[in-house]
C-alpha cells in the first residue's frame, strides 16, 4: 500500500503554512494511520494537506466510491484494533450518504474519528449557488444522536483543541463514534502564525472505569454461593490478556456461559462451559439452562431485559439473581432505543467488564479453590460439521458454515462478517479474531465495507479474513469492492444469495398468518430475480477476481479453496453460492 499513489514535490514536513495543515498534522500527531474518503469540494484544502503536506503517509488515503463504504471500513478497522481510523464526509451531502454507516458504528460501539466540512461560514466567501446549498448551520445536528461529540472549529487554534477532544471522546470507554466538521473557508485560510501543538499523548484517554472493592466483594459472594451461576458474555476486548482472564473465570468457578453471535468473539465456543452455540435468539435448551440458573452475571450483554423477555413476560419476576457490569449507560440518550428495555438488576455495576474480571479472579482464586462444573459433560456442545441430506445437488445455508469449518482445519481465519441465516453450531470461535460481530445498527450495505476494513487491519497477519454477505447487503454495498482491489486487501467473500429480501417474506408471512390471508403471497416485492443478479460480474467489475453462480456444496467446496489460494497472494475474491431460501435458526417476528 505505501508504494501507492506517492505525491511528487510536496511540502517539506515541517512547513504548515495554513489551517488545514493544522488538522493534517493532527491525524499524524494522533497516530492515525489511514483515512477513508470519497472526495468532496468542502474539504479540498484538507485533501490538499493530505497529500502535499503529509505526502498521503501516516495516514494514508483509502478512496472509496460511495460515503457508506467511507464510515463502514473504519468501521472493519475498529473491530479488530479497538482504535479508530478517520474518515472523511462531504458537506451536507456526503454526510447524509455516511449517516447510516456512523450509526452502525455506534450502536456497535466502536470508536471512529469522523471528519466532515461545511461551505465557507462567511457568506462572502460563498460561490453562487453551490456553496449555499453545501453550508450548513450545525451540520452536526445530524448525527449529534448517534455520536459520542462533535465540533465545528472556528481558529486554528481550535482545531487542535477539537481534534484532542475528538480523538479522547472515541477512545474513552464506552467507545462510539465523533465528528469533527471543518468550515472551507478556515481550511483554506493562510497561517499568520504559528500555532502550539501540545504533546497528545497527555490528552489520552482514561483507563476504564473499574469497580470498587465493595462491589467486587459483594459480586465474589453471589457467586461463591450461587450452585448454578451463568455468565453472559457480551461486549469485550480483543486483547488476548482479557480473553484468557475470561476463560480462567469461566473455569475457577465452573459457570455456564453464553454469547451472542451479534457480538465479536469473546470466548471459545467449543469450551465445554460454552452451554449452547451462540445465536441470535434463546433456543430451547438455552431457556431451560436459564431457567435452571440462581445467579446471571452480565459481563455488558447487549438487551439483557430482551434476553429475559424471550422467558418470560415479566423480566421483573425472574427468579435468578442478577448482577450486570457495562458502561454502555453513559451514552443513552432517548433519541433512538438503542438503549434497550430496562432490565431488573440486583447488583448493577459501573464498570469495564474485562477490568472488573482482572479485579475479580483473584478474589476468587484466594476465595475458595477451582469449582468442577456441574453441567458440563467436558464436551464441546457444537455439532459435527456434517452437511445437509441433498448437499450434493444444493446448498442450505447453514452448509456454508460447514464447508468453511472442513476447509479451515487447524489454520486461523478472521470471519469479518456472517449472514443471519448463520447457524453457528459448527464453526467455533476460538480466539477474539477468530469472529468480528455484527454489523452494530443492523443496515444494509455495511458488510462488504466492514470486511474491507477488517482487511485493512488484518493485512499483515498472515491470516486469512472470510465474509458471509447476504445478497441485499452485498448489493447496495458491492462498491466497497473497488477499494479493496485498488488497495490490494485480500479477503473471502462468499456471497449467501436466496435471490430473495427472505427475512422480509417471513415478516410478511407472520402478518399473513395473523390476518388470516395467503401466505403464498409473501413472495410478492420481495424476491431478486428474473433477472438475477450477476454478483461475480459485478465483483468483476470492481476489479476483484470472482465465480459463480455454484449450486451444490462440492462446486462450494472448491470454489473456497480456490478462493483461499487467491487471498493467500494478496487479492480478493468473491463467490456467488446460490443457497435455498431459509435460515437455521428463524428471526424472531413481532407478535410470536
Amino acid at each position: 500500500m505505501k508504494e501507492l499513489e506517492r505525491p511528487v514535490n510536496k511540502s517539506a514536513p515541517n512547513e504548515m503554512g495554513w489551517a488545514s495543515d493544522i488538522a493534517a498534522e493532527m491525524l499524524r500527531r494522533l497516530d492515525i494511520k489511514y483515512i477513508s474518503l470519497n472526495p468532496g469540494a468542502s474539504y479540498r484544502g484538507f485533501h490538499d494537506s493530505l497529500v502535499n503536506y503529509l505526502g498521503n503517509s501516516a495516514p494514508q488515503m483509502l478512496l472509496c466510491l460511495h460515503e457508506d463504504h467511507v464510515v463502514s471500513i473504519a468501521h472493519g478497522y475498529a473491530k479488530v484494533t479497538d482504535r479508530p481510523m478517520a474518515c472523511v464526509l462531504h458537506s451536507n451531502v456526503g454526510l447524509m450518504h455516511g449517516l447510516m454507516g456512523v450509526f452502525n458504528a455506534w450502536c456497535d460501539r466502536m470508536p471512529i474519528l469522523s471528519l466532515g466540512a461545511t461551505g465557507p461560514g462567511a457568506a462572502d466567501k460563498r460561490r453562487p449557488w453551490i456553496d449555499w446549498i453545501h453550508t450548513a448551520k450545525d451540520q452536526g445536528a445530524l448525527l449529534r444522536n448517534f455520536t459520542k461529540w462533535d465540533d465545528e472549529p472556528r481558529s486554528a487554534e481550535s482545531i487542535v483543541e477539537g481534534m484532542l477532544k475528538a480523538y479522547q471522546m472515541a477512545t474513552t470507554p464506552p467507545f462510539g463514534p465523533v465528528y469533527v466538521c471543518l468550515d472551507a473557508g478556515l481550511q483554506e485560510s493562510k497561517l499568520d502564525r504559528s500555532v502550539a501543538i501540545p504533546d497528545p499523548s497527555r490528552f489520552r484517554a482514561p483507563v476504564a472505569p473499574s469497580a470498587s472493592e465493595a462491589q467486587i466483594a459483594e459480586l465474589a459472594d453471589l457467586i461463591a454461593t450461587a450452585t448454578n451461576p451463568l455468565f453472559l458474555f457480551g461486549r469485550g476486548s480483543r486483547r488476548q490478556e482479557d480473553w484468557g482472564h475470561r476463560v480462567a473465570l469461566v473455569e475457577h468457578t465452573g459457570a455456564s456461559v453464553l454469547t451472542s453471535i451479534r457480538e465479536r468473539s469473546v470466548f471459545p465456543t467449543d469450551h465445554p462451559q460454552h452451554a449452547v452455540p451462540p445465536s441470535y435468539w434463546l433456543s430451547p435448551k438455552a431457556k431451560e439452562l436459564v431457567k435452571g440458573s440462581d445467579l446471571i452475571v452480565s459481563f455488558d450483554w447487549v438487551d439483557l431485559n430482551g434476553f429475559l423477555l424471550q422467558l418470560s413476560k415479566n423480566p421483573a419476576d425472574t427468579a435468578a439473581k442478577i448482577a450486570h457490569i457495562s458502561l454502555d449507560q453513559a451514552l443513552h440518550n432517548g433519541w433512538s432505543m438503542d438503549h434497550f428495555s430496562l432490565p431488573p438488576i440486583d447488583l448493577p455495576v459501573t464498570a469495564d467488564p474485562d477490568v472488573l474480571i482482572a479485579q475479580l479472579l483473584p478474589v476468587l482464586q484466594k476465595r475458595f479453590s477451582k469449582r468442577v462444573a456441574s453441567r458440563s459433560n467436558g464436551k464441546s456442545t457444537l455439532a459435527p460439521a456434517e452437511y445437509s441430506a441433498n448437499h450434493v445437488r444444493e446448498i442450505q445455508p447453514r452448509d456454508v458454515e460447514v464447508a468453511l469449518e472442513r476447509i479451515r482445519g487447524s489454520r486461523k481465519f478472521s470471519m469479518a462478517h456472517t449472514t443471519i441465516g448463520w447457524a453457528g453450531d459448527v464453526y467455533a470461535f476460538r480466539d477474539p479474531l477468530d469472529f468480528l460481530g455484527h454489523d452494530g445498527g443492523a443496515g444494509l450495505a455495511a458488510g462488504p465495507g466492514i470486511t474491507v476494513g477488517v482487511s485493512l487491519a488484518m493485512k499483515d497477519s498472515g491470516r486469512p479474513v472470510v465474509s458471509v454477505l447476504g445478497d441485499g447487503d452485498f448489493m447496495q454495498g458491492v462498491s466497497a469492492l473497488w477499494t479493496a482491489a485498488h488497495y490490494q486487501l485480500p479477503a473471502l467473500y462468499i456471497v449467501s444469495n436466496n435471490r430473495s429480501n427472505f427475512n422480509d417474506e417471513l415478516h410478511q408471512e407472520a402478518v399473513a398468518k395473523t390476518r388470516s390471508r395467503p401466505v403464498e403471497n409473501r413472495w410478492i416485492g420481495q424476491r431478486i430475480d428474473e433477472p438475477g443478479l450477476d454478483f461475480a460480474g459485478l465483483a468483476r467489475a470492481q476489479g476483484v477476481e470472482a465465480e459463480g453462480p455454484v449450486r451444490n456444496v462440492p462446486e462450494l467446496e472448491a470454489a473456497i479453496r480456490r478462493g483461499l489460494e487467491i487471498v493467500g497472494h494478496g487479492r480478493p475474491y468473491l463467490i456467488d453460492a446460490h443457497v435455498v431460501p431459509g435460515y437455521a435458526t428463524p428471526p424472531l417476528a413481532r407478535g410470536e
